[in-house]
């Protein structure tokens, strides 16, 4: 097969600006609350139908990776996550832009996006149909192991372990509401038919994180109304930032790759088993949450490599990676492709045309967001006042727009009231937000395993992968303790040493 013939044609003019129009759509797409990559791709994908499908297929690419990337924008300066996968990027992105630090974040994103995508797409290229192969192996039992052990990041994430656990399980139960799972029974609805599929998830993180911010800048401003613009300075990361993210970077990287592979998990995921595992093999974890760069470098090179790592099972398999994915399989229908191995081999210039594609789409995400990063940080110097009204109407027609429910704007100002309580009283409304992500993953395939063994929860959790899964679990739990433990030996040894020295 002669592999240039087919990559050469990604390479043409008409090609290249298309790429580069869907990342530059999907990157103002995904910057604004509400406008998620799966949308932007479900509303373009007629758009493709009068395309060659090489070229309808790589704007919906570019607009996919795009989109993810565009959320840490919001994310960053206004503690608005433009799309779920960013919602962990908040963590650390914006109290560096609060420190005057916006470009530096925004550029450590950037680069972090960039090498995330550049790996993934890497893995895409050359190990497809073997990683999707076993990515199948995952049932009811490993999505289980593996939310419980995306759980544990809740103890991680809070600094008071009992506070954490109170948030996690607020979550966990209020991930219970609406139908369920099984056998479809009505759970907490109260009566309101709008809540029966349970609170809808974006309007409950716009709420959580971007409208419980707008009531702290409210009290701010009416506490000190002098404060009203934060200074902007700097637009690139230090040699030492660069230095001392090279770790999260590849730990985010290959987490995100990993997890984009296995069907249903998703960028929100990822970024956030990354944030944790970063934190927890940290030297200084006390800097996490703080403006620390390799918080923002973890959770950004998390998010997008899901983006190509979620192909290798849709082109692979025919089983989409994630929920965009599982919307660009659309376009692969209306365009008469049939995704899986039949594809590989009757169509190859469509998947070595999309590999091409994935690769050129982070290019330009690369070029876009490190030309656009002074142009976003002046969003900075809006005044304050201003910038609130406008983060306001962003958080109501954002989660508007979605299901165009307006039930959907009760629970973004319940999650916004509920945030900010959060906020005052010292809870993690990042724990909540895990909780709210894993919690019905947990519950559902817990369910649906017993039901296949019988109840034998023996039987259900005696997978080796679910094993493994189990053990980082424990790990994870006992870790704390256990870093605690060596370094209080290291100190009573380091003691020991000086009392001999004085001796």
């Amino acid at each position: 097969m002669d592999i240039l013939q087919y990559i050469a044609p990604v390479f043409s003019l008409e090609v290249m600006q298309v790429i580069a129009l869907g990342t530059l759509g999907g990157m103002i797409i995904g910057a604004l609350p509400g406008l998620t990559a799966t949308m932007g791709v479900a509303l373009l994908i007629p758009l493709t139908f009068g395309m060659e499908p090489v070229l309808g297929l790589n704007m919906l690419i570019g607009i996919y990776i795009g989109g993810i990337y565009g959320g840490c924008i919001s994310s960053i300066l206004l503690r608005t996550p433009g799309t779920p996968a960013s919602a962990a990027t908040c963590l650390d992105g914006y109290p560096l832009a609060q420190k005057g630090q916006a470009g530096k974040a925004l550029a450590m994103a950037t680069i972090a996006s960039f090498v995330g995508g550049i790996f993934a797409a890497v893995v895409l290229a050359t190990l497809a149909p073997q990683l999707a192969a076993i990515a199948l192996k995952f049932g009811p039992a490993e999505y289980f192991a593996l939310a419980l052990f995306g759980l544990t990041i809740i103890a991680s994430l809070s600094g008071d372990l009992v506070k954490g656990a109170i948030a996690g399980l607020l979550g966990v139960l209020i991930s219970t509401f609406g139908a369920d799972p099984i056998s479809g029974t009505l759970r907490y609805t109260f009566g309101v038919s709008g809540f029966a599929s349970g609170f809808a998830f974006t309007p409950a993180l716009i709420g959580l994180f971007a409208l419980s911010e707008v009531f702290v800048q409210i009290e701010k401003i009416l506490v000190d109304r002098k404060a009203d613009v934060v200074k902007v300075s700097g637009s690139w990361p230090s040699g030492k930032d660069l230095r001392s993210s090279v770790p999260a970077l590849i730990r985010g990287s290959v987490i995100g790759t990993i997890l984009g592979i296995v069907p249903g998990t998703g960028s929100g995921t990822a970024s956030w088993i990354a944030y944790n595992e970063t934190r927890r093999s940290s030297k200084t974890p006390e800097l996490f949450g703080t403006g620390h760069m390799p918080g923002v470098a973890a959770t950004e090179s998390a998010n997008n490599a899901v983006c190509a790592a979620a192909l290798i099972p849709l082109l692979a398999l025919g089983v989409p990676g994630d929920v965009v994915t599982a919307v660009m399989m659309g376009g692969l229908m209306i365009h008469g492709l049939a995704p899986g191995p039949v594809l590989f081999q009757t169509r190859p210039d469509i998947i070595i045309g999309m590999f091409a594609g994935t690769f050129q789409a982070t290019i330009f995400m690369f070029i876009f967001g490190m030309l656009g990063i002074r142009l976003f940080s002046r969003i900075l110097l809006i005044p304050k006042r201003l910038l609130v009204m406008s983060i306001v109407a962003f958080c109501f027609i954002g989660s508007f727009a979605i299901n165009l429910n307006v039930v959907d704007l009760y629970t973004m100002v319940g999650f916004g009231v509920l945030g900010y309580g959060m906020q005052k009283f010292g809870f993690s409304q990042a724990a909540l937000c895990i909780a709210l992500i894993l919690g019905p993953m947990a519950e559902s395939n817990l369910r649906r395993g017993l039901l296949q063994t019988h109840d034998n929860l023996v039987d259900f959790l005696s997978g080796p992968i679910t094993l493994v899964f189990l053990g980082l679990t424990v790990l994870s739990l006992a870790w704390p303790l256990i870093r605690g433990g060596l370094a209080r030996r290291r100190a009573a040894a380091a003691n020991t040493t000086q009392q001999r020295v004085l001796l």
